[in-house]
């Protein structure tokens, strides 16, 4: 038995193709066909059973033990398209001496057709979609009518499953609504001309995050029921002349096609409060946080362009906006998609390449001059871009699940360095800056896996962590810190004095250094409050027992100013810029304090920063 089908082969009738029995088509299969084919080839007793419709598709049946079955081509394949395009029934017993069925220069007793019948097969509207046709090799004597009953109800069946598959390639089963492919469709048909117009409303449910973990919690089903949920907001809100799809797992498209001026904002803001209100779900209540997005395509930009991706992006940024709706901005989404590619290309240099590198800024003892750490600090130089960011990278990196691949990088390369240097006869510390994402159980084991690979002691190693961390650390953080501590690690707070300081947390933090935010430091000899700020800080983390640093010492007068904030340690471009690993040496060397200096000595050496 074979069950084929695809679209029909080309080609001008009387010409010999052989069967596209390998072109599946991307629509829906269609339901039933096999049933439908079998009723007809038993009730006939032919070998051959096709379906033509008038979208371009064919279905054929060959039966079991059917080798001499006729191929759907050539003449018979003309004859077929023929007839159903002429939605008439037809029987013809002995086709042998019919012109139709006997390809040019061929044996009508070897290689033609012998009983040929169809039944055009109609829509559930009484359209016609194309015809159910019988084909044997040999002829047949004249149907009686329990055959061509069973011919008709064939037909008939083919024609149920016809509409089912046109509804199946229009319709998402979950929700009932037109999907993806019946949107983009429509908007062709409404946008015919390069003149025309139609507006676009996207909607995301949620966050896709969000929707994921909702998908793991509640499971398919509740999803599903929430989208229908959606929809029916959706569609209580829309007017007559809009239409509804669903074109995605958790997205809405409105499709507002013709003449349209652009919705005025009370409406969108009507959607999105509809949208906002608490959901009753199958009993479980819920709150989402949806994003509006609104887009105005023309004709001209379907060739090639995707106008439901670009809505889709301005309904994620609206996610994020109180409004919770925005109108799509080219420029934002140039930007998104330059982020793109630089995290695929950020993927790519971290496994392959050699763009990445690492610059040390010094960290100098305010009392005696002497370099006591050097910052490590990523540096990125693109082939083509040139110099991008850490500014930009690093929140990449963080959004895209690949800062822990990068900050085993910086791990990597960063100890090697020390510990060349460490062989090389210099006296320094490294401090290495660790995201929220690094922060589990598994740093310690990497810090350590590291250290032993270079042969570098832990205690020449400080970790840097951000305020916002620090604060917000929970138990499973602290064991972690605690451990790092214990094996020598140093741990420094940084960017303190710019989040929302939570002073028992602090207290209970196992750090050693406290480093100022650059933001208040930079103007300190110009800002008295940020100067009282700043003296406060510093005392603050004197009485907690830790090392205060302040970054951002720019200039020769914040640096003076600096001198009289009580703190222990200074960093910025006054002091040193971020140097390559080759500059690192002569820079220390240049700038150590003697050995053997003693208190006037400390005191020049210090006033030189």
């Amino acid at each position: 038995m074979d069950i084929w089908q695809g679209p029909l082969p080309g080609g001008r009738p009387g010409t010999d193709h052989t069967p596209a029995t390998t072109q599946v088509t991307e629509q829906h299969a269609l339901p039933g066909f096999e049933a439908v084919a079998r009723l007809a080839s038993g009730a006939l007793d032919v070998s051959l059973v096709a379906l033509l419709l008038a979208d371009g598709s064919a279905f054929w049946y060959i039966p079991p033990g059917q080798p001499d079955a006729p191929p759907l081509d050539g003449a018979l394949l003309a004859a077929c398209r023929v007839a159903a395009r002429r939605g008439q029934a037809e029987v013809v017993p002995d086709a042998r001496a019919d012109a139709r069925f006997l390809p040019a220069g061929t044996d009508p007793a070897q290689d033609g057709i012998g009983f040929f019948a169809c039944e055009p097969v109609f829509g559930l509207g009484g359209q016609l979609l194309g015809a159910l046709f019988a084909v044997d090799r040999q002829p047949h004597p004249a149907l009686r009518a329990g055959a061509q009953a069973a011919l008709r109800d064939a037909a008939s069946l083919a024609g149920t499953g016809a509409a089912l598959r046109s509804y199946l390639d229009r319709t998402d089963p979950a929700t009932g609504l037109p999907h993806r492919n019946a949107f983009f469709a429509d908007l062709h048909t409404h946008l015919p001309s390069g003149a025309d117009t139609a507006w676009i409303v996207a909607i995301e449910a949620a966050p896709v995050a969000r929707f994921n973990a909702l998908v793991r919690a509640m499971g398919h089903v509740y999803a599903d029921a929430l989208m229908r949920a959606m929809a029916a907001r959706t569609q209580a809100w829309m007017t007559p002349d809009m239409q509804l799809y669903q074109v995605g797992t958790s997205r809405l498209a409105v499709l507002l096609a013709g003449l349209h001026d652009a919705l005025p904002p009370a409406q969108l803001d009507a959607l999105v409060a509809t949208l906002r209100a608490p959901i009753d779900c199958l009993g479980v209540p819920l709150t989402l946080q949806p994003g509006v997005g609104l887009l105005k395509v023309e004709a001209r930009e379907l060739r090639g362009g995707d106008p439901l991706r670009r809505v889709m992006n301005a309904a994620h940024v609206a996610q994020n906006s109180v409004r919770g709706w925005a109108v799509y901005d080219q420029r934002q989404d140039e930007r998104q998609r330059q982020e793109f590619f630089l995290v695929t290309e950020l993927a790519a240099a971290l496994s392959e390449r050699t763009e990445l590198e690492l610059h040390y800024q010094p960290r100098v003892d305010l009392a005696s001059g002497r370099c006591v750490a050097l910052e490590a600090l990523a540096r990125w130089r693109h082939p083509t871009l040139g110099a991008v960011s850490p500014a930009t990278f690093v929140p990449l990196a963080e959004q895209a699940g690949l800062m822990r691949s990068l900050t085993d990088w910086v791990l990597d390369h960063g100890l090697a360095q020390l510990a060349e240097w460490l062989r090389g006869g210099l006296d320094v510390r490294l401090s290495l800056n660790v995201s929220s994402i690094d922060l589990d159980a598994t740093l310690q084991q990497r810090l350590a896996a590291a250290a032993a690979r270079h042969g570098v002691p832990l205690a020449r190693l400080e970790l840097e962590f951000t305020e916002s961390v620090a604060i917000h650390h929970n138990e499973l953080t602290r064991d972690v810190l605690d451990a790092l501590r214990r094996a020598g690690v140093g741990i420094a707070i940084d960017d303190f004095g710019i989040g929302y300081s939570n002073l028992d947390a602090l207290r209970r933090m196992p750090a050693t250094s406290l480093k100022i935010d650059q933001s208040l430091v930079r103007n300190l000899d110009a800002r008295p409050h940020d100067a009282a700020i700043v003296h406060a800080m510093a005392a603050l983390g004197h009485d907690l027992g830790f090392r205060v640093v302040m970054e951002g010492v720019e200039t020769a007068s914040v640096l003076a100013a600096v001198r009289d904030a009580g703190c222990d340690e200074v960093q910025g471009h006054h002091i040193a810029v971020p140097l390559p690993a080759a500059a690192v040496a002569g820079w220390l060397r240049e700038h150590a304090a003697p050995a053997a200096a003693a208190g006037a000595g400390h005191a020049e050496r210090a006033h030189r920063f």
